[in-house]
């Protein structure tokens, strides 16, 4: 594919340094729809990044695109704060029909404002105001956002240094394999928690991700979730998974904790909740933990309406016929799975490893820069992926759940041309 060059000059020159998928991606996009996106030169992109997982169901998705014109055509509310509307009730009917019903989980739903980290913000917040402690266990390379607290119990040192004051009251343990299975699960954590001599203040809560995204696709097994949750309840800490990227599907079911068998105390969510891509955010938890007070914790736009009504019409679409949607995941997972095989055979002296779950893959390199040079490669051959981990060092692949066969076959076509032309 030939690229011209595109005209930079306003966003070099009046946006923030601060940039970055438009370093990786030099062009200007002008539209979408499903899984491709399209410069304003025409150029075709095959997207296998869906919005950093905000766009499970694909760019432009007409079924959410036609609820949410439909609504705005007839002057329906876009922007209620906590107030109750018709958009919302519907939401909640639906989400509690079509989610936390069928998975007999109590939930109360909490719309903390529109991004992820704000539902992790409420979700800290609240485990506080609950156990009446300040100190919270993350897991080596987690991320959880960018605000002040969510940096708190995030790994990486590039992002948390970005915060310019001491992060505190925040503790890191060893994720899943940390050690490489030398070591038997929890044995430090556990022993630090029954010291009295270690120094660690007893945990309000323990934040977790079952996969690490941005951390390079880190899977954590079902086993080590299960003695997670167990060590919480016999400790009196209790367990938030943070699912904003992971779940809403990304991993088959809906919640990515489901193959543990786990019921989380607090649930973070966000990303592909919204189902369009607007910005919408939750926060669950057990009933017996909603003690705010009204108004303890609110935000302007935590009220995002026609979020609402896309995501009612995700639920709807996407999640009423029950394991239709998980079945189709898990098949698609498979094919991926398959195409990294034949890669790393391909290239056995160069791929470290690949992982994933779902629709969520990660292929890891020896060579810590060749991410890059695989993922720029990509991309002038037409597609869309990034990097993740603390040193970019794995291609990360995270495309649509309703991408086709066809799509995800030529998109690792692609994926294998760019590694073998990037040795």
């Amino acid at each position: 594919m030939t690229i011209t060059q595109p005209d930079l000059s306003v966003f070099e020159t009046l946006e923030s340094e601060v940039r970055s998928y438009c370093r990786g991606w030099p062009t200007v996009f002008d539209r979408a729809r499903g899984s491709r996106m399209y410069d304003e030169d025409g150029h075709e992109y095959l997207d296998f990044f869906a919005g950093a997982g905000s766009l499970n169901y694909g760019h432009n998705n007409p079924v959410l695109k036609r609820a949410l014109i439909d609504y705005l055509e007839r002057d329906g509310v876009t922007h209620g704060l906590d107030m109750s509307t018709s958009a919302k009730r519907a939401f909640l009917e639906s989400f509690q029909n079509l989610v936390l019903r069928p998975r007999d989980l109590p939930y109360k739903v909490m719309f903390p404002g529109p991004t992820g980290t704000n539902a992790v913000e409420a979700a800290l917040k609240l485990a506080r105001k609950v156990k009446g402690r300040e100190a919270i266990v993350s897991f080596t390379n987690a991320f959880h956002g960018m605000s002040l607290g969510s940096l708190a119990v995030t790994g990486n040192a590039f992002k948390r240094a970005g915060a310019g004051i001491p992060l505190v009251h925040g503790t890191p343990m060893p994720f899943d394999n940390y050690f490489d299975g030398t070591v038997p699960d929890f044995l430090w954590f556990e022993r630090l928690l029954e010291d009295q001599g270690s120094g660690l203040n007893k945990p309000a809560a323990v934040i977790v991700e079952t996969v690490q995204g941005e951390g390079g696709i880190n899977v954590a097994r079902p086993e080590w979730l299960r003695a997670l949750a167990e060590l919480c309840e016999r400790q009196d800490m209790l367990l938030i998974v943070d699912d904003i990227q992971m779940g809403c599907g990304r991993t088959g079911a809906f919640f990515s904790f489901e193959e543990a068998g786990i019921t989380p105390d607090i649930v973070t969510v966000s990303k592909s909740i919204s189902g369009y891509g607007l910005p919408m955010s939750l926060c669950l938890f057990k009933p017996e933990l909603d003690i705010w007070e009204p108004g303890e914790h609110n935000g302007t736009f935590r009220g995002n309406n026609p979020a609402f009504v896309t995501a009612t019409a995700a639920l709807e679409a996407y999640w009423a016929d029950g394991s239709a949607m998980e079945k189709q995941t898990r098949k698609r997972g498979e094919q991926i799975e398959q195409a990294l095989i034949s890669i790393t055979e391909e290239n056995l002296a160069d791929v470290k490893e690949y992982r994933g779950r779902g629709l969520v893959w990660g292929l890891e390199f020896h060579d810590k820069e060749r991410a890059g040079r695989v993922a720029h490669r990509a991309f002038e051959l037409g597609l869309l992926i990034e990097t993740s981990g603390p040193e970019s060092e794995v291609v990360k692949l995270l495309p649509a759940l309703t991408i086709t066969p066809e799509e995800l076959d030529e998109g690792l076509s692609v994926l294998a041309r760019s590694v073998r032309e990037t040795i």
